[in-house]
């Protein structure tokens, strides 16, 4: 973790709104702060497995197919081990799906609760962390 980058996934999930989802979350990194649902990806795990993984672990629902949107950086001053010292730096994949209408989502142990946001909400509140943000704001020219 101090010494190399970890692999992850996020879901930037919509629903028939137009909203996204998002999880208060309860653990380090980013701690306190709504995000959008992800975690990493296991040595040996194709990401198409870590996806259906994650999107049944985090939600309660199987999430089979979705859209490759980019590939993040994610840097924090903490880490999921709290371990003091220690940054965590995820290279994240981004990745995005509708979810259907009705869909009953079952928050895990790393989301104090689940909400649908407006993107303008997302962008307009300071409890939403910037790693969220960065999804909905325009690409800077690289």
């Amino acid at each position: 973790m101090d010494a190399t980058p970890l692999v992850s996934i996020d879901l930037i999930l919509r629903n028939a709104r137009d909203e996204v989802l998002l999880g208060r979350r309860l653990n380090r990194p980013a701690k306190d702060s709504w995000f959008v649902p992800g975690g990493r990806i296991r040595k040996n795990e194709r990401v198409k497995e870590a996806l259906h993984r994650i999107s049944q672990r985090e939600l309660g629902v199987l999430v089979e197919q979705a859209e490759l949107v980019g590939v993040f950086d994610h840097i924090y001053e903490d880490n999921f081990l709290g371990v003091e010292g220690a940054n965590t730096h995820y290279v994240v994949l981004g990745f995005a799906a509708r979810l259907p209408e009705g869909v009953k989502l079952t928050p895990d142990e790393q989301h104090g609760e689940l909400r649908w946001w407006a993107v303008a909400e997302i962008l307009a509140n300071n409890a939403v962390h910037e790693n969220t943000k960065a999804y909905f704001k325009p690409k800077p020219i690289a």
